[in-house]
Order: structure tokens, then sequence, then C-alpha cells
């Protein structure tokens, strides 16, 4: 059966009385802000069951490991402002950010670099518990063929200016080896199909980079490549560079960006990433370097922009991705903490990019969380290093016969659902992440009324979670049932974003 659950409303709001109340109803999560139409959008997903109350968040100090980054990319442009936001971060829940270095802003003079910038926001960072994965890029225009500071921007080429590179690479590295673990070297240097730099050009840069970081921090987590966009090709280049040199080994992880507008529909492509460095490498890692959705759609606003993407669609997007990733063993950094105004750069990107999941002005200051940000909070609340991934978990459509633990899971339709599991490393009590996955997020919430078997599974209080809005209800005991180790759950509201059949033990519940 498929039901209509709600349809965005739209409700204007000129007037100021009623603006604070929609100002504090922002804050619970409740409502979320379409900046484009400046409407408010009602979004509310109430299935017909007992509500227990909502997930807790923690704090990225309690989490020692999660599969999660948070893009705060672009500080090194002055896109945006880390200390309007800096708050967010630790109450996110998501331990890792991804950031740029930046060498134009630090050596502005020729052999004279001013470090207070970065080590504000470094500092501030790891007070808070939280790590970064940085990157040495971009290039710096002082010296002649230094490579430029942008998307598109070309590599550092000359003599002089590759010299003064690796100055200061080996001046980063020593300066924050205490304090930072991972590093990247470039970022997307094919973005736009430029011919500027060719994979084999990227593939000596990050080997000079590579060798300059394990030289003072042996222990150092490198990532490699970084593809704007999955091309086969470019990257089976790449590959062969240090496979031949014999450098593959320099590098834990190679990472791609892939936005593609149904967040689901690129496995097949990373697969195929997967295969072309298994040629060289199958122990390297492939890392989701970057990805995300905007809040709203229009021009020259990045990748995904011609969309008509709300504050609903972007959140629906990011925690597929990141679940989906989850589901698939890849690490996965969003894109990003707050919407980076890229005009203010002479970025190809000319307006404000909104994959943000805090909103931001023109003047870079921090609006409000998104959201994305309350659903992003709640994944990161739940998934941490404590739960392993049911590795053996498939889909039949006869789930009698599972033998030696084998785990199954059987639902009545033939329409596409992302499926994954996970145990408890201790306790192996389970969650199972389900989402409608055939289409872009919709703007609407959309769901279905579906009953699924899972073989040896293992609840002792089954509940349903509800990833958007964080609630949590009671599943009754006349929609469960168990045999043997098997459970059915019947009549479970499914829609285009997650959510979860997880043992009540497996939550910090916050009540009404």
């Amino acid at each position: 059966m498929i039901f209509k659950i709600t349809t965005l409303e739209k409700v204007f709001y000129p007037y100021s009385k009623f603006k604070l109340l929609l100002i504090s109803l922002l804050l619970t999560g409740q409502f979320m802000r379409s900046q484009s139409e400046n409407k408010i959008n009602n979004a509310k997903f109430e299935p017909a069951i007992p509500l227990i109350g909502t997930v807790e968040s923690r704090n990225a100090r309690e989490i020692k490991v999660s599969n999660w980054i948070i893009g705060c990319e672009t500080l090194d442009r002055d896109m945006t402002d880390y200390h309007q936001y800096k708050e967010y971060l630790g109450p996110l829940g998501i331990k890792r950010l991804r950031m740029q270095a930046g060498w134009a802003k630090t050596e502005k003079q020729k052999g004279k670099y001013d470090w207070q910038w970065l080590d504000k926001i470094v500092d501030d960072a790891t007070k808070r518990g939280l790590e970064i994965w940085m990157e040495t890029s971009y290039g710096n225009p002082i010296y002649e063929g230094g490579g430029g500071i942008n998307l598109s921007a070309g590599l550092p080429n000359s003599e002089e200016a590759l010299l003064a590179w690796d100055k200061w690479v080996k001046a980063l590295v020593v300066r924050y080896k205490d304090k930072i673990k991972e590093w990247e070297v470039w970022n997307e240097p094919n973005f736009g199909d430029n011919k500027i730099n060719s994979p084999e050009k990227v593939a000596e840069l990050n080997i000079r980079t590579a060798e300059i970081i394990k030289s003072i921090q042996p222990k150092a987590i490198i990532s490699g490549l970084s593809l704007g966009h999955i091309d086969l090709q470019y990257a089976d280049r790449f590959f062969k560079v240090l496979h031949d040199k014999k450098k593959l080994d320099l590098f834990d992880n190679m990472t791609y960006h892939d936005y593609v507008y149904n967040p689901d529909s690129n496995y097949g492509n990373v697969a195929a990433l997967r295969s072309v460095l298994d040629k060289y490498d199958p122990k390297i890692k492939l890392r989701q370097g970057e990805n995300g959705a905007p809040s709203f759609g229009g021009g020259g606003r990045g990748a995904l922009g011609d969309y008509d993407w709300t504050e609903l669609s972007q959140a629906k997007w990011n925690t597929r991705r990141m679940l989906g990733n989850l589901g698939h063993d890849i690490q996965c950094s969003i894109l990003g903490i707050i919407d980076m105004n890229y005009g203010l750069a002479g970025s190809p990107i000319t307006k404000l990019n909104v994959k943000g999941i805090i909103e931001s002005d023109a003047t870079r200051k921090a609006v409000r969380p998104k959201m994305a940000y309350y659903a992003m909070q709640h994944i990161a609340s739940i998934f941490d290093d404590s739960l392993q991934r049911l590795t053996d978990l498939h889909h039949t459509y006869n789930i009698k016969g599972a033998e030696n633990g084998e785990h199954r899971y059987s639902y009545g339709t033939d329409r596409s659902l992302s499926v994954y599991g996970y145990e408890h490393k201790n306790s192996k009590k389970q969650v199972f992440t389900i989402w409608m996955d055939e289409s872009i997020p919709l703007n609407s919430n959309t769901g279905r009324l579906q009953d699924f078997s899972f073989s040896n599974a293992n609840f002792e209080n089954p509940v349903y979670v509800d990833i958007l809005s964080g609630k949590v209800y009671t599943i009754p005991n006349d929609k469960w049932s168990k045999s043997g180790n098997t459970f059915t759950f019947k009549d479970i509201l499914i829609y285009d974003s997650p959510i979860l059949i997880i043992d009540k033990s497996l939550l910090k519940i916050k009540t009404p």
C-alpha cells in the first residue's frame, strides 16, 4: 500500500511576531527553510505507533572512531569563516574535519610564512577533540609557474615553484605533525575535464608530496588522487605511475568525489574504480573524499545545482549517502559544514554554494543549522565503532533455510530498497537501516507500509527510528514476531529517507 504522509506546506513570514515563533521551531529541527523561496516547509513524518522519545546526540569528544568526516573546506580562500561555525562542530558528533592548508594564504611573501590564521583553527579544533584531515593544496601565484588557488587550477610546474612547494609541505608537516595525522595532496585535479593536470603530472606531485610527509611523519595517513568525478581512464593512468615507480605503499587510501542526483546510483561506478585500483594494489582503500547536496537549486552553485532541492531533500540525500557508504565499508566526507561563498575568490562556481548543513549569509555569518545538520547528528550518535557490519547480509525471496548463522532478509515487493545490517561487537544486538532508493530524494514525504523478515537476527526490544527527525517509536507486539532466529516485522513505514529497526539497547533516548 502506498499513501501520502504529507506534502510541503508553504508559509510566508514577513511579519515579525510570527517570525519569532518560526525561529524557535527551527531550533527544534521541526521545520526547515528554503532560502530560495523564503518559506517554511513542514515535512512531518509520523508512523502510527507509540512515540518513545528522540535520539540523544553525542559530542564528538564522546566518540572514538566513526566512518564520517565533515567538510570544512575553502577556509584557505576565505569563502567561509571557521570561527563562525566552530561551536557547531562538537555537537554534530562527527570526529574528523577535512580542510585545505592554504599555501597562498600562508606564504604571501617568498620564504615568509604567516601561520597565525591556521594555528588558530588547528588549535581550536584539537582542543574540541576533533581530528583534522589536511590537504596541502592549492598552488601559490607569487612563484612563476606556482599553480592556481581554485578548482581547475594547474599544479606547480616550474623548478622554482616545485622547490618552494617542497619547502611549504615540509614546513606544514613539521609544524602540525603532533596534531594532524591525516593528509591529502591536491583537490580535484581533473575538475571540469581540464587538460592542464595530466594524471602523470598529478601522480608525480602526489609521490613528491607523500615522500616529504613520510620523511617527517612516518606513520602519517596519506590520501592520493582526489578525483573530481570518477574517470576510470584517468585513475588507471595515475595508479600506473605509482605502481611502476613502486610508490603505492606511500598511500593509505585513494579518494574520489562523485556527485550524483540519486545518492544510491553511483555504487556501480565505485565498484569499477575499485576494480581499477585492484589491478595495482587491492590493499589500498577507497574513500569518498567529498560529496553532498544543496539545500536549494539554481545555476552557478556547483555540482547538482540544477535540481529543485529543499532542505528536506538535502537531508535525505546526505543521510542516504552516509549510510550507503557505511554499508559499503567506504569512509565518507560530507561537503560541508556551512554554505560557501565561492564568488568571493574568483572560483568557477559563481554563487553561494549551499551544500552546507549550516546556513550562512553573504558575509559568511552562520545563521542556523539546517535540517541535514540534525539528521546527520542522529547518525553520528548511533553508528560508531561499537557496531560492525553484517557482511553476509543479502536479499532473498525465501527467508527459510538460512544456515550457519547466515543473515538474510526478505520483503514482499519487487521495488528497490537499500537494506544494511549491523551488530554490536559485544552484545550482538542488531540494527537494520532501510530506505527506498529508486529516485532522487523527494521534496515531500511519500511512504508505504512494508513487511520484513530477517534470519539469524538478534533483538530483545526492537524499536523504530526515523533518522530525519530522530524520533524513536515502539514497535507494538502485534507488529513483530519471532520464530527461531527469524524476526518478522509487519507494517513498517518506509520512505526515501533512512529508517532503522534497532534494538533499544543500542540507543540513548531522550524522553519527552
